[in-house]
């Protein structure tokens, strides 16, 4: 290590605390901040030392099961504390990362001694309780805070109309879009996801606080079943996040000096690295192309060079895993091929996606992969519609240099952006496929399909397929070439919507 660092300006994780909640009955079941508590209180006994009531710094990750008024602040005065930094954060899946990073930040400055980063979620239990009509013996529900903004206050109107306006529905823009560009049939596209995936099912087969501990085969992941119907193609309810789980989890980060003073023992003592950050306009229809991300790029790039420029240098690593195409957009980024490991907890359909606080349990699994023998370990988070991207290196071994208050590659990513083309709502004549997806209901029908599409004179627009236009419906869904790229004809239906039909 150097010693030009002082020990008290060089962070490091010495806890991590997590709960699942199945409870027999639904009354019974723990509400988000109880959760939190007890998750805190876990990553303390982890620790092997009394931190808690010295915490100055306390980030708290957004919920989206129950609403409080203030939750924070609840929190700290459960524990009987009153740090200096209380936060409660927006929407993001990339958040947990961004917070541990700065928490790490805040002790580097030395402007606290004890952080200690929280989420989450109750969504299994408060939608048995709505949908049994009970109100679940918890903190009243604050009606009278707003709702989080999410993905849909950000886009068009159209591409709310058409339904293409939550996650479910825009990564398969990208997946499309990214599996043209690699040169992949859809089938290949379709298998390559479907390894990854059982990947991903089969590291939370062994993680003791994952909430599905079954493995699953790529095919049983990538074959749509009553059971396993499809959602958005090419995706299925086994290839998407599941967010009906109660789980918490917690990290307390301290200064190495502190760690050391309050007999945390030298094998639980984790360090941080750095990081990297970056991110897309909100509005997905106003990035210049869907076959890669230039903030993604320019984050995980700059984490390569906390490792010597190689990907293959990390023997642990999380990739985000809302879908499947962003751990695979990831992995070619990081130069690694498609036996990439690429997860330490199990992925957000298998271990389960408490909404925005996945990566919290992931960096809990880091922590421990590391303890076990890991050298260095990548935490690659994500939110949005692959908007918000976050990374952040952790290892067992102490760093060579402070780490950095500048994170953001804002800069290096903007650099890389192309023209973006005017989107229009009313045109007419040709239109080429630059994405698309197939919209399914509840009971495996067809809803409609969306293509987005190039008209031409270059300019987007976004065209409906309805139901009834098997033909082109058929073409989209074709499993042996991509209809990226094919042409079609853009016309106005009865209802004012564009409509798109193959040529």
């Amino acid at each position: 290590m150097s010693h030009s660092i002082p020990e008290d300006r060089i962070p490091v994780i010495v806890g991590v605390g997590e709960i699942v909640d199945r409870p027999k009955e639904i009354t019974a079941g723990l509400e988000p901040l109880s959760l939190l508590e007890e998750a805190l209180k876990r990553s303390e006994a982890d620790s092997g030392a009394k931190l808690l009531g010295d915490i100055g710094s306390l980030d708290v990750v957004n919920f989206l099961s129950w609403r409080y008024r203030d939750p924070e602040k609840q929190l700290a005065e459960r524990l009987g504390i009153k740090p200096a930094h209380l936060y409660y954060g927006p929407v993001g899946g990339e958040s947990p990362i961004r917070y541990l990073h700065e928490a790490a930040q805040r002790i580097a400055r030395g402007e606290c001694s004890v952080a200690a980063v929280c989420g989450a979620e109750a969504q299994s239990t408060a939608t048995k309780a709505e949908r049994a009509g009970l109100t679940p013996p918890w903190t009243p529900f604050a009606h009278d805070v707003e709702e989080p903004k999410r993905g849909a206050a950000f886009q068009k109107p159209m591409a709310v109309k058409l339904g293409v306006f939550r996650p479910i529905t825009v990564y398969p823009l990208y997946e499309s879009a990214t599996s043209a560009h690699w040169g992949q049939t859809p089938r290949e596209a379709l298998q390559e996801s479907g390894d990854l995936w059982s990947t991903y099912a089969s590291v939370a087969t062994e993680n003791p606080n994952s909430w599905l501990k079954k493995h699953f085969s790529p095919e049983q992941i990538t074959t749509a079943t009553p059971d396993n119907r499809m959602i958005a193609w090419p995706y299925t309810k086994l290839m998407v996040a599941n967010p009906s789980v109660n789980m918490g989890g917690a990290l307390i980060l301290t200064s190495l000096a502190k760690a050391r003073a309050a007999g945390v023992p030298e094998d639980r003592i984790v360090y941080a690295w750095g990081g990297a950050s970056a991110e897309e306009p909100r509005d997905y229809l106003i990035r210049d192309q869907f076959f890669e991300s230039h903030p993604q790029n320019a984050v995980l790039k700059a984490i390569m060079d906390l490792a010597e420029g190689d990907g293959k240098k990390f023997d642990a690593i999380e990739l985000y895993s809302c879908f499947p195409v962003v751990p695979k957009m990831a992995r070619r980024t990081l130069g690694l091929g498609p036996d990439v490991q690429p997860t330490v907890a199990g992925g957000l359909t298998f271990f389960g996606a408490p909404l925005n606080t996945y990566m919290t349990h992931a960096a809990c699994a880091m922590v421990r992969k590391l303890r076990d023998g890991g050298k260095l370990g990548l935490l690659y988070g994500q939110g949005g519609f692959v908007t918000k991207h976050h990374a952040l290196v952790l290892s067992r071994e102490a760093p060579k240099k402070a780490l950095a208050q500048d994170t953001s590659v804002q800069a290096e990513a903007d650099r890389h952006r192309r023209k973006v083309p005017d989107f229009v709502t009313e045109v007419g004549g040709k239109g080429k496929v630059e994405a698309f997806t197939v919209i399914y209901r509840g009971n495996g029908e067809i809803e409609h399909g969306v293509a987005m599409l190039r008209t031409e004179d270059d300019r987007r627009t976004l065209g409906r397929i309805p139901a009834s236009d098997t033909q082109t419906l058929a073409h989209l869904q074709s499993m042996d070439r991509t209809p990226v790229g094919s042409l079609g004809d853009i016309v106005t239906a009865e209802d004012g919507i564009l409509e798109w039909r193959v040529a």
